[in-house]
């Protein structure tokens, strides 16, 4: 005959499995928690423009810190930048230099032939600062033919610059075999030259048409509630090396919003800056000015040892 379990000891089994489970999901979310806190303080909060230079150092005793590289287009007008003051609170910038072959007749950012109208502008001022400068292409093309003119368009208007990567900015679906014409557009930038090319994955949903393989860089958006900060880490498991997280950023020397894009905070961002925007080097003091307006301060290497930190566009 089978003893009968009393109901007190079927309460109290339960309601240690429901403790257990508790427990289990407090640490879990403290840990995210936890990762979350180490991913924004990587994100440092600056108040004032940059004072001090960065070196090439690779010391253990130094650290780099970056502020946001941003992402400029003709939609952004010169006469409306203040290239002085922006370029002591950005590290890097990414210029758009092919609007794409279906780009509007009436665009007022680039011309009919989709070249973008401001990116000489962007390019020469931020150059002209000691601003790393890379550039994008928006991918439009309809066929494989197109996408490869599309690159050579892209290649021959930016590589006169000697930028540091080649971007292709895939947001829409304009073929039936995306992941064909993309390719084309790469393996055409790489036969004219371009020596490296990264991959703008504009959308969730065209990871299943576009994989990221034989590009060497990927760059993915991923905006939270896009409020102008950084907000979280992307929910991707794709190997992204840089990250735009919002699309309402403001940084001095700019009185509209721009697109604000850092390092993957899970890679070494020394070795990554550098593959992105080349070896770093020692800023010019010249032309610059400061400001009052509280942002991000451009990218600098101090001693661990430092006082403050400073923080975190088409």
């Amino acid at each position: 005959m089978r003893r009968r379990i009393k109901p007190i000891v079927v309460y109290v089994v339960l309601a240690l499995l429901g403790l257990a489970l508790v427990i289990a999901n407090i640490h879990n979310t403290s840990k995210q928690q936890a990762h979350l806190e180490k991913v924004k303080s990587a994100i440092p909060s600056a108040t004032t423009p940059k004072t001090t230079t960065s070196s090439t150092s690779d010391s253990s005793d130094e650290e780099l810190i970056l502020n946001p590289i941003i992402d400029l287009s003709g939609w952004q007008l010169p006469q409306d930048i203040d290239y002085d003051v922006l370029s002591n609170y950005i590290s890097g910038a990414i210029i758009r230099v092919f609007g794409g072959s279906q780009i509007s007749k009436d665009s007022n950012a680039a011309s009919s032939n989709g070249v973008d109208k401001s990116f000489k502008t962007h390019i020469k001022e931020l150059k002209k600062r000691d601003v790393p400068v890379a550039v994008y292409s928006y991918a439009q093309g309809t066929s494989v033919k197109e996408m490869k003119e599309e690159a050579r368009i892209f290649y021959n208007n930016a590589s006169p610059y000697k930028p540091t990567y080649y971007w292709i900015d895939v947001e829409e679906e304009t073929m039936s075999n995306m992941e064909e014409g993309v390719q084309a557009f790469r393996a055409e930038l790489k036969r004219l030259g371009a020596e490296k090319i990264g991959l703008y994955i504009g959308a969730y949903f065209m990871l299943e048409q576009v994989s990221t393989k034989n590009f060497d860089a990927v760059w993915i958006p991923a905006y939270g509630t896009d409020s102008g900060y950084y907000e979280a880490l992307p929910n991707t498991e794709i190997d992204y090396d840089l990250h735009q997280y919002t699309s309402q950023g403001s940084l001095p020397g700019f009185d509209n919003t721009l697109d604000l894009n850092q390092i993957n905070p899970e890679k070494n961002k020394r070795k990554t800056f550098e593959k992105l925007f080349g070896k770093i080097k020692k800023k010019s003091t010249k032309n610059k000015k400061t400001t009052s307006t509280s942002s991000t301060s451009s990218a600098t290497v101090t001693s661990s040892s430092r006082s403050s930190k400073s923080s975190t566009s088409e």
